[in-house]
């Protein structure tokens, strides 16, 4: 089977461009959802601005037409990442560069043609946006699924090797600044974990942490509060942007102590920790991270540990993992480029003792969110995040319904 035709069209995501940057420095006024301030990072008009997305349409020789969404991370230009992808600016560079690699070729081998297109250059030699390598990288796969009349899950686990698991993958949710009642949301649908939490500055954490040990408490007696089912006890999962790094100067010993306070707080939920700390560089991060991971573990505090910031392609995992700089590592599909890279990431960290959790944006698609949901069933991470949007049931109903219905199929069979 042949692709036969490429069709692009400009998309809106499920949230918003975010200025990480101006945000975390605080100079801005909210004006309801909008943040009144100049922003920082090169390419962005305003501090938060709409979210856009690509959608590319490969139609096969049968008729048959499969699709991805091309779509970057809420965070857009901050750690290291890509800039703003704006569809009206990049689907010229998709039809001069990957167009012509796509028309007129055979769909035996998703594996091959999507580390073909990872690889593509511009004139001046620098890869595609990760944007486009992502989306189109999606919209190989489920050309070659329906090609050969699998699922996207059955192709990977052929061309990687793996074992078919008909099983779900565990969903993890954000509540983003509603902290409380998208918790309320989170829990009476009994999600198995949560709550992200959204601390992207030191004021919503506390400058000694204590808003987040507030809200953690009170999120451990609401799920006592709301559960239906009496074995209901997920696992707790904070987001803080770095800004325990910042409340503690970045003392390893002051953020250990503080987070055996959280533990202790939490119990008997388990607890994860993502982004402790966000230094000005990689190699800081690393190092930095190393240290904390390995103060918990020497201390037998029961946390783990999320790398995110500075840790955005397949090479920077493969850092991290070696490094022990953190128990999870986030696989943010979106900066990985083409999803044949998030399925190696997933495969190292299993391989090299690190817990891969199969993450992504807000700022994505229903499309990228269903493949992703493929993705993790052929590769089974520990967690997959809900995606796209911050109003947690959509996101949640589209990641839980694909999963469910592709493993009821692959059951089935």
């Amino acid at each position: 089977m042949k692709i036969k035709n490429v069709v692009l069209s400009k998309g809106l995501t499920g949230f918003y461009f975010d200025d990480q940057k101006a945000i975390r420095q605080g100079n801005y006024v909210e004006n309801g959802l909008a943040y009144d301030g100049k922003p920082v990072t090169p390419g962005f008009t305003s501090i938060r601005q709409a979210g856009e997305s690509v959608s590319v349409q490969l139609v096969l020789e049968d008729g048959q037409v499969a699709y991805g969404d091309c779509a970057a991370v809420q965070y857009s230009g901050a750690g290291g990442r890509d800039p703003l992808f704006l569809a009206d600016d990049y689907i010229p560079l998709i039809e001069k560069y990957v167009v012509p690699v796509l028309v007129g070729r055979d769909l035996t081998s998703f594996r091959a043609l999507a580390e073909e297109v990872d690889q593509i250059k511009d004139e001046n030699g620098k890869p595609l946006h990760t944007a486009i390598r992502y989306g189109v990288t999606q919209a190989i796969l489920d050309a070659a699924a329906r090609a050969q009349h699998l699922t996207m899950t059955e192709i990977i686990v052929k061309e990687y090797d793996l074992e078919l698991i008909p099983e779900p993958v565990k969903v993890f949710t954000q509540t983003g600044d509603d902290r409380k009642l998208n918790a309320d949301r989170m829990i009476i649908k009994h999600v198995d974990v949560l709550p992200h939490g959204l601390f992207n500055n030191v004021n919503k954490l506390g400058k000694n942490g204590e808003h987040l040990k507030d809200y953690l408490l009170w999120l451990k007696n609401r799920v006592a509060e709301l559960k239906v089912d009496p074995n209901y006890l997920p696992d707790f999962h904070v987001d803080v942007y770095g800004t325990i790094g910042e409340a503690f100067n970045n003392d390893v010993e002051k953020m250990g102590e503080y987070v055996r306070e959280l533990t202790e707080l939490v119990a008997p939920h388990t607890l994860a920790i993502e982004g402790p700390v966000d230094c000005d560089s990689k190699e800081e991060q690393i190092k930095l991270m190393a240290a904390l991971t390995a103060y918990v573990d020497k201390h037998n505090i029961p946390c783990k540990f999320v790398a995110d910031e500075w840790c955005n392609t397949l090479s920077d995992i493969k850092e991290f993992t070696d490094a022990k700089a953190g128990h999870m590592i986030q696989i943010k599909a979106p900066d990985l480029g083409g999803i044949n890279n998030s399925v190696e990431a997933v495969l190292y960290c299993q391989q090299n003792g690190t817990i891969p959790y199969l993450g992504g944006t807000c700022n994505e698609t229903e499309r990228s969110a269903q493949i992703t949901v493929q993705v993790a069933l052929a590769t089974r991470p520990r967690q997959i995040l809900s995606k796209p949007g911050m109003g947690v049931d959509e996101g949640l109903s589209i990641c839980t319904n694909e999963m469910n219905r592709t493993v009821a199929l692959l059951k089935s069979r």
